[in-house]
């Protein structure tokens, strides 16, 4: 690769971070339409980088690109939350599976990896604070699943959990303190320590269909039908 290829390569991944986490943090809030050159200034950024970026967040189902007008950011609705939650829970249930069983040395790692997390998530809870729980407990779930061997499995649930991101944001501090979602963290860890396959992904996929249940009548008691 020559060094103008890795410099356009570099400004398109740059951009392509810029605006996801744009998206993901209603900076570019559900419904939100705007040109291509109006997103770029936004963003400090020159159109190119921005244009392929773009392309790249359509194929993940954060935007839409409208010939001739610009962008759209994809609104989620809480069924599409209910099958985004109910996927995540399948795969992140396999990803725990695959790791219970792997061969000690890669258990190993993705346990020191998961295991430093929860401390993490202990220290947020007993500080009360909820931003650093989210991002410890996004943590968690990413490296369960980046953990589990397959790249292919990483890569969808990281897609899907891209677009339950503002949900998750939005009613962050509207539910109970999550000490329960540690609980289940450690459980998670501590059967796949054990080597108990079945049992981690059973706790794995509950854990997602718990959070699942907490999530979708707050919504639908907030009357919030696009997200």
């Amino acid at each position: 690769m020559s060094t103008s290829e890795a410099t356009s390569s570099s400004l398109v991944e740059n951009a392509y971070r810029a605006m996801k986490a744009a998206v993901r943090d209603n900076v570019f809030a559900p419904g939100y339409q705007g040109s291509e050159q109006e997103i770029a200034l936004k963003l400090g950024m020159s159109r190119t980088p921005v244009h392929e970026a773009l392309i790249r967040l359509q194929e993940e189902g954060l935007v839409r690109v409208l010939p001739k007008r610009g962008i759209q950011v994809c609104a989620l609705s809480p069924d599409d939350m209910r099958e985004i939650y109910d996927l995540i829970a399948t795969l992140e249930g396999r990803a725990a599976e695959a790791i219970a069983a792997a061969a000690d040395a890669p258990k190993r790692a993705a346990l020191e990896a998961l295991d430093a997390i929860n401390i993490d998530m202990k220290t947020a809870l007993e500080r009360d604070d909820l931003d650093a729980w989210a991002r410890t407990d996004d943590r968690f779930h990413r490296a369960l699943v980046e953990r589990c061997g397959n790249a292919r499995l990483a890569r969808a649930v990281s897609t899907v959990m891209d677009q339950s991101h503002r949900a998750r944001m939005v009613t962050l501090r509207l539910r109970v303190k999550p000490t329960r979602s540690l609980k289940e963290h450690l459980a998670v860890t501590a059967a796949i320590r054990k080597g108990d396959a079945p049992r981690a992904g059973a706790l794995a996929r509950a854990h997602r269909e718990h959070a699942r249940d907490e999530l979708l009548p707050l919504l639908e008691k907030l009357g919030m039908r696009h997200l």
